[in-house]
């Protein structure tokens, strides 16, 4: 009677332990179906790493390893000295380019007015020589009109003359004759002394003549040399457009120089300012690589900062885990070293796979090509930035699991 009654308890056992097992079973179905974990994951973060701008020897060096800096702390001080020397010849050039330039843009207006004033001048010159030619010509032609009225005298005077002397030998003849009074003959006489003076005045008049003549001609020819200088300078007046362009250009071209030197002058305040290398976030230092003394080159690494302020989660999901992640959803964070879940969400899904950014990406257009699963990069961001005491480090393993409901 024991052993029946046994037997309907133990089956009544199993088949609870039965319904049990079922019921986990589909608990842990429905739990692990709207996961997807992957402890390919990592701490990721920004590390900034700290180079020299200029070069030359090292003062002094503020800073040790792993030690936390704020934001425009001075990590290392560079000597100064040849760029303080520099920054001063900076100066001493801009004020030199800068005079320069005031010099040659206060030409510019001294160089249009002299320029006009030498235009207008040459232009009345030419008008007056020009003035002096056309008179000399009318004074020409006037000596030249009485030249041909003296010379018209003057053969007038010596037919005058010649008749007259004629009519005197005649005279002589008669009067010893007794053929013509002395009184006739003294009217011959007188005659033929005033034709002979009327020839030698008019042979005067005709000399006077060709003296204005002359001198007419030699005003014309100095007033025609006169009109060749004013034209030449009158040409090179004409040239004052172009003489006020090559002064603005030169005004430029010193304009220009002081921006040149403006440009040298900031270059070298930048490299003074450089000679202090100072943190431009806030972060812990890393791979010092720098000492007193040591003479260093522009672009040299000198350390570098990590800001554990601002991390995330780089999860390097199976392409198979992905058809239901969405940026947004919730995660979990795992961390191996505080063995410490932290609440998170998906940020972002990369856009290619990982091996695509590798060193060799993989060619698959080959005849031995094997299927391989790929993995995606999925960025998760923390729900709040951890805490001093439990700080979360760049390259740090961690567990992700995406919520996908």
């Amino acid at each position: 009677m024991a052993l029946m009654s046994d037997k309907p308890r133990a089956r009544a056992v199993l088949m609870g332990a039965v319904a049990i097992g079922v019921v986990a079973a589909v608990g842990a179905f429905w739990y692990y179906s709207g996961r997807e974990s992957t402890d390919n994951a990592q701490i990721d973060g920004h590390i900034t790493p700290i180079a020299a701008r200029v070069g030359g020897t090292v003062l002094a060096v503020n800073i040790h390893e792993n030690q936390l800096v704020e934001a425009g702390a001075v990590l290392v001080k560079i000597d100064s000295r040849d760029y303080e020397v520099a920054l001063a010849r900076a100066k001493a050039d801009l004020a030199d380019a800068t005079a320069a330039f005031e010099a040659a843009r206060s030409g510019v207006p001294i160089t249009a007015t002299a320029t006009s004033s030498q235009l207008a001048t040459a232009t009345a010159a030419v008008e007056r020589s020009q003035t002096g030619v056309d008179i000399a010509g009318k004074d020409i032609e006037s000596a030249r009109a009485r030249r041909a009225s003296a010379q018209a005298r003057l053969r007038e005077a010596r037919a005058n003359q010649a008749r007259t002397t004629k009519d005197l030998e005649r005279m002589k003849q008669l009067i010893a004759k007794d053929e013509v009074s002395q009184q006739q003959f003294d009217m011959a006489s007188t005659a033929a002394e005033a034709a002979a003076a009327a020839t030698e005045a008019a042979a005067g008049a005709l000399a006077d003549a060709d003296q204005s003549t002359l001198a007419a001609e030699g005003r014309r020819t100095q007033a025609l040399q006169q009109t060749q200088q004013v034209q030449a300078d009158l040409r090179t007046a004409q040239t004052a457009p172009a003489q006020v362009t090559v002064t603005r250009a030169r005004a430029a071209s010193a304009e220009a120089r002081v921006a040149q030197a403006t440009a040298a002058l900031q270059q070298a305040e930048f490299n003074l300012q450089y000679t202090e290398v100072k943190a431009p976030i806030r972060g812990y230092v890393t791979k010092k690589a720098v000492q007193p003394g040591q003479v260093i080159a522009p672009g040299q690494p000198l350390c570098a900062i990590v800001a554990l302020d601002d991390v995330w989660i780089v999860a390097n999901f199976k392409e198979t885990q992905l058809n239901d992640v969405r940026p947004g959803q919730r995660a979990i964070i795992h961390v191996d070293m505080y063995g410490t879940d932290f609440p998170a969400k998906v940020d972002s899904l990369s856009a290619a796979t990982g091996a695509r950014f590798s060193l060799l990406p993989p060619e698959n257009a080959t005849g031995n090509f094997v299927k391989v699963v790929q993995r995606i990069p999925v960025k998760i961001l923390l729900d709040k930035p951890p805490s001093s005491d439990r700080p979360l480090r760049p390259g740090m393993s961690v567990t992700a699991t995406v919520l996908t409901r």
